[in-house]
């Protein structure tokens, strides 16, 4: 994951500061069509069986996803070229976006699944 959003930038400034953010206490991964730094992935997906999913992170210093991330669609939804890493499994806080190293396209059911240990972050 490429980029902080201005919302997790403001969290992580506050914590570095020695004040008290809120941090999240889970963290879901969101399909998109875009992202930038104010607001987080752009386009995210709507519908079609599609929800965000929860990912849990494992390592010491790049931090990886412990298991498979799954989106399962049940209809044509589009084309995807973006992750979001967000606060909430519907609304809440954008925190991070990245480029999807390919952009994936649903024609119709199926699944998209993101491979334990693909999908890392760095403190850079």
């Amino acid at each position: 994951m490429s980029s902080l959003t201005d919302y997790a930038k403001n969290v992580l400034t506050r914590a570095l500061c020695g004040r008290s953010p809120v941090l999240p206490t889970a963290v879901f991964l969101g399909l998109g069509t875009g992202g930038s730094d104010p607001t987080g992935i752009s386009g995210e997906a709507v519908g079609n069986g599609y929800a965000r999913q929860r990912v849990t992170f494992t390592g010491t210093g790049v931090q990886q996803n412990a298991e498979a991330v799954r989106f399962t669609f049940t209809a044509a939804a589009g084309s995807f070229s973006h992750v979001g890493l967000f606060d909430a499994a519907s609304g809440g806080n954008a925190l991070t976006w990245s480029p999807l190293t390919s952009p994936v396209a649903i024609a119709g059911p199926g699944t998209v699944t993101i491979n334990p240990g693909a999908f890392t972050m760095t403190g850079d």
